[in-house]
Formats: structure tokens, sequence, C-alpha cells
């Protein structure tokens, strides 16, 4: 199944939806008390996730064309957003960077979540060197404490797509890695989030970006340095994964710092990154003087 959070063009409200094909159905059509966000869907757990796919199923709720809506984060108030860093060989050595023997792990503010189709801005003074990184977006289910690696995907709830936009600038002037990727709107994720069941296997899947009709990343998620299932079980050895966590497994090779001439997201650029059988997520750019 696909989920989305989905606002009428002239509203602030959002509203949990399935997405089937170019129609919504409103949960909130489906079920009586029905969850307003993905994070209270998740936190219901297996019953309630099985209580809307058999509403669903039943066929009897309205359906909204999709092209009436605007979509909003496909994440909203997770308990914690954690991005891997240095995960595909060849962007750690495009930055200059050192893959290290453990996971480099940084964590996203709220306030950088943002949805398909909406317009990120941000104060040219600030930085001219912003750029774009497809990722995997993990977001687990059950909780995750001391899992191993042979076990982890089965704490995982859905996958969604991430685009890890970065303030080159401000990543190599500070010591850590979160102000730098979480200006305002600079954690596009979604459209959706496609629950774990349809995907067969997160380690093959083909990732890429497009920058203003030009494909600057072009990669598969079988490229990862750690996968998946390594990450979740790393990471649950020193904290637990709560329902909701958002986990960016890290942007494979063709980021624009390392292109010669470099490449970086303008005013009025377009981004598209994109996950086969998951979804294409765009961003606008807007750089204010």
């Amino acid at each position: 199944m696909r989920f989305a959070h989905l606002r009428r063009a002239d509203s602030s409200a959002v509203r949990l939806a399935v997405v089937d094909g170019a129609d919504a159905i409103l949960v909130s059509d489906l079920l009586a008390d029905a969850p307003a966000t993905l994070q209270q869907l998740i936190e219901g757990g297996d019953e309630l996730l099985a209580a809307v796919r058999a509403a669903v199923e039943r066929d009897q709720a309205p359906r909204h064309p999709l092209d009436g809506w605007a979509f909003a984060s496909a994440v909203l108030a997770p308990p914690a957003v954690l991005a891997v860093g240095l995960n595909y060989a060849a962007h750690s050595s495009e930055l200059g960077l050192k893959t290290d023997a453990a996971p480099t792990v940084f964590t996203l503010w709220p306030n950088s979540l943002a949805g398909h189709g909406e317009t990120t801005s941000w104060p040219r003074g600030l930085s001219e060197a912003v750029d774009y990184e497809a990722e995997l977006g993990v977001l687990i289910g059950a909780p995750a404490k001391d899992v191993d690696e042979s076990t982890a995907l089965s704490h995982v709830w859905g996958y969604t797509v991430v685009n890890d936009i970065t303030a080159r600038n401000v990543q190599f002037a500070e010591a850590q890695w979160s102000r730098c990727k979480s200006f305002d709107g600079f954690t596009p994720t979604g459209p959706v989030v496609v629950t774990a069941d349809e995907v067969a296997d997160p380690q093959d899947l083909h990732i890429w970006t497009v920058l203003d009709g030009r494909t600057v990343q072009d990669a598969t998620t079988g490229q990862m340095v750690r996968t998946v299932a390594a990450l979740i079980a790393h990471l649950s050895q020193s904290l637990t994964l709560l329902p909701g966590t958002l986990i960016s497994t890290g942007s494979p090779g063709g980021a624009g710092y390392s292109r010669d001439p470099q490449i970086f997201l303008r005013d009025r650029s377009t981004v598209t990154v994109g996950i086969d059988g998951i979804g294409e997520l765009t961003t606008h750019c807007r750089v204010l003087d």
C-alpha cells in the first residue's frame, strides 16, 4: 500500500490518504476513529494497518483525483530523523572523505521536512553551494533494540524517497553535518510511503536524480557500503529505534559539488529524485537575495 499526507490547495489541513493510481482514498473515510497521520497509523501496529487494508479492499469509500490535492511531507513529526553519510563509496570518494569503519550518523531537524512539489528557499548570503542527494528513506515499524542483521528488515514499516539537500559551504566549515542539511525545507520526503511488503529487496532499487532536465545521479541501492539491514542492526545497538523513526540511508555518486564545473541548485531550479517502485520526488528552488 501507498500512503501520503495530502492537503487542498486552499487549506493547511493535512489528511492521511491511501494512494491508488491516480486516486486518493482518505483514511478518515475508511475507518471510524481513523489515524490522522502516518505516525499514528504506524503506532497502531499491524492490526490497524490490516484494518485499513481490509477497508480499501471493500472499495466502498469515495475516491478523489490526486490532481486536486497537494502533497505535504510523507513523514510528519517522526520520533527522529537519522541520516547516514558516506554510505556509497563513489559519493565518499567524490567528496574527498573517508568511509569509516562505522557508519557516519547525524540527525536532521524537523523544520527541514517538506513535501513533493513544494518550493524550498534559502538566502543567497547563507549558501550558493546547495547540493542534491537522492536517498532511500526507511521507516521503522516495530521498535528495534539490539536486533540482528538477519532479522532487521522485519522492523521496517515502509520506504520513501528523500532528497538530502545540503549546503556544502556550511558542511565543510563545521564539524557536524546537522545544520548544513537542516535548513527549512532541506529534507523533502515522499510523495508516498510504500509499505515494506511492496519492496522485495531494498538493495535492488534503481535510484536517480534529474536536475533541470539533466540526469546527474544514476545508481542502485545495491551499491550501499552498508545495507539497510546492517544500518538498522548497528543503530539499534545504541538506541531503541521507535516506531516512525525515519532513516535516510545515504546518497550515491554524482553530487554537484564534485563535478567540473560544479553544479548546484540555483534560483528556479527543479530537482527530481526518484527510486523505481517507490516514487519520484520533485522540489522547486528559490534563492533569496
